[in-house]
C-alpha cells in the first residue's frame, strides 16, 4: 500500500473510532463475525483494536454533517461536549439522583451520556433554536428515553425534558420551575454576547433557589482564544460568581484534536 493510501486509511479508521465510541452499534450488525475475520487479516491492527475497546453504555446520535446548518452551530457535537461527557462518566456522583439542567444542549451527546451512565433523577435539555430542539427530542427518543409527558416512561430512567430557553429573556420564575441541583454547559463561550448572556442566566439561577443551596455549575469549553476565556472569568468576577478549574483528566474516550486545550470550571453561585 502506498504511503499516501496508508495515511488515508488511518485517518478513515480514526474517524470511525470517534463515531464508534460515540454511537451505538446496531444490534443486527455482525460484530463478532467481523472481529473474527479481522483477526485473520495482517493489515487490520488499528480497526481490531477499536473493536476490542470496552464501550460500556451506548449513545445513538443524529446530527448535521455541516458545522453551520439552519443558521446555528448547535446541530453538531463539539469537542468540549465530548470532554464534559467523559468527565461526567468519570465523576458520576456529581449527577446521581440529582436534577440536571443543561444550557445550550446542542446535539445532546453530553446529556445522553449522563442520562445513561450517571443515573440522574431528572435531566433538562435546553436550547433556544427550534431546529436544535427538534433534533434533541429525536435523539432522546432514539436512545430509548422518554420525554416527561410520556405516560409509558420507564420508571428506572431519569425524567427527561426538552425545554426552549432563551438566556436573554428567561426569568427567575421560569428558571425556578426547573429546580436544578446541577447546571452544565459545554462550548457556549463562542462570542462576547453569548458570554454576557450566560453569566446573566447564571445569576438568575442563583436567585431562583432563594431558600435552598444554589446549584453546582460546570462549564466546559475549548480554549481557542485566550481573550474569550479572560472575558468569561472577568464577567464572572463582576457578577460575584466564584470559580475554580477542575483538574484536567487524562483518560480519553474520544480522540480530541491535539492542538485544542479544554477546561471545566466549577462555579459557585
Amino acid at each position: 500500500m502506498a504511503p499516501e493510501e496508508d495515511a488515508g486509511t488511518e485517518l478513515l479508521l480514526q474517524s470511525f473510532e470517534r463515531r464508534f465510541l460515540a454511537a451505538r452499534a446496531l444490534r443486527s450488525f455482525p460484530w463478532q463475525s467481523l472481529e473474527a475475520k479481522l483477526r485473520d487479516s495482517s493489515d487490520s491492527e488499528l480497526l481490531r483494536d477499536i473493536l476490542q475497546k470496552p464501550s460500556g453504555g451506548s449513545v445513538t446520535l443524529s446530527e448535521s454533517t455541516a458545522i453551520i446548518s439552519h443558521g446555528t452551530t448547535g446541530l453538531v457535537t463539539w469537542d468540549a461536549a465530548l470532554y464534559l461527557a467523559e468527565w461526567a462518566i468519570e465523576n458520576p456522583a456529581a449527577f446521581t439522583d440529582r436534577t440536571v439542567l443543561e444550557l445550550g444542549s446542542g446535539a445532546g451527546l453530553t446529556g445522553l451520556a449522563i442520562c445513561k451512565m450517571c443515573r440522574p433523577r431528572a435531566y433538562i435539555f435546553s436550547d433556544c433554536h427550534s431546529r436544535v430542539l427538534e433534533q434533541l427530542r429525536g435523539n432522546v427518543l432514539l436512545n430509548g428515553l422518554s420525554l416527561e409527558a410520556d405516560i409509558t416512561a420507564n420508571l428506572d430512567s431519569p425524567r427527561v425534558t426538552v425545554a426552549q430557553l432563551d438566556w436573554n429573556v428567561t426569568t427567575v420564575r421560569q428558571l425556578s420551575a426547573f429546580q436544578p441541583d446541577v447546571v452544565i454547559a459545554a462550548d457556549v463561550l463562542y462570542c462576547p454576547e453569548a458570554i454576557v448572556s450566560l453569566v446573566g442566566v447564571l445569576q438568575r439561577l442563583a436567585a431562583c433557589r432563594e431558600h435552598q443551596r444554589a446549584p453546582e455549575v460546570y462549564v466546559a469549553f475549548t480554549i481557542r482564544n485566550p481573550e474569550t476565556c479572560q472575558l468569561f472569568t472577568t464577567e464572572l468576577g463582576r457578577a460575584g460568581i466564584r470559580w475554580e478549574a477542575e483538574p484536567r483528566h487524562d483518560q480519553k474516550l474520544f480522540p480530541y484534536e491535539e492542538h485544542l486545550e479544554m477546561a471545566i470550571l466549577n462555579l459557585t453561585l
